[in-house]
């Protein structure tokens, strides 16, 4: 089967290609640096020919409010139009749990797009809605440092490592679509502060989280529930936070 994965360079695309590669697929990971440009279209007719699966990973190189909007509603768009023009069987993308719950954020404004035209295009789809990432952990913290404190909300998460991300979208991949959306999650949850404070720790960083309700995700004000899964709908992954830190720390 030819599966062609948009943003098959990035952390997932690339655990998802090698995944799929290892399986005996036909798989083209694409990005601007192979010559497919889903913003300009360029490539974009030709890497799909012949294609039965297209999986969109990629992610905008800009959270400003305007530029996430215009990739997301660029990309969409040139990418489902390509696709129904190839004959393509499933479309596959990756999005966040609890997008809907997130508009307040300009970057899941613009995630709700990307969605919605899914929805609209009449192609076959999946939805994947995950849970943050546990290598996002650093950015998560490094982004809410106030003074000498870290504010961060005491809403609930589940984090997700990326193995675990790309063990699902292959399963996806390879499946039936389902015309609608897929939630996977870690086997943990947390708070957001806390799993932020859990990291500090291991990385042997002497800094405070501070529980704080106002503090935004995203430029978004979290409820408790607004990260999370619901309740017994999602795919777990097998990688708990102590495996992930300690596999993390190992490599360094």
């Amino acid at each position: 089967m030819k599966i062609v994965i948009i943003g098959g360079s990035g952390l997932i695309g690339s655990k998802l290609t090698s995944k799929l590669r290892q399986l005996g697929h036909e798989v083209i990971a694409a990005s601007p640096d192979s010559g497919v440009n889903t913003i300009t279209g360029e490539g974009l007719a030709e890497v799909l020919k012949g294609t039965q699966v297209v999986v969109d990973v990629a992610n905008s190189p800009s959270f400003e409010d305007k530029a996430v909007l215009e990739f997301f509603e660029s990309s969409g768009r040139n990418l489902l139009a390509a696709g129904a023009v190839a004959g393509v069987k499933h479309h596959i993308a990756l999005s966040v749990v609890g997008t809907d719950r997130l508009q307040e954020s300009g970057y899941f404004r613009a995630k709700q797009v990307q969605e919605d035209l899914i929805r609209k295009s009449g192609m076959p789809y999946t939805i994947v809605h995950s849970t943050q990432f546990f290598e996002f952990l650093g950015s998560i913290v490094a982004s809410s440092v106030k003074g000498e404190e870290i504010h961060l909300s005491p809403a609930e998460i589940q984090p997700i490592s990326s193995d675990d991300v790309a063990a699902a979208m292959a399963d996806v991949t390879l499946g039936d679509p389902v015309n609608g959306i897929v939630e996977i999650a870690g086997p943990e949850t947390f708070t957001l502060a806390d799993l932020a404070q859990r990291y500090l720790v291991k990385t042997q960083d002497a800094r405070k989280v501070k529980p704080d309700p106002q503090a935004r995700y995203f430029g978004a004000i979290l409820k408790t529930k607004t990260l999370v899964p619901a309740a017994g709908n999602a795919r777990l992954g097998k990688i708990n936070f102590e495996m992930w830190i300690k596999a993390r720390l190992e490599k360094k």
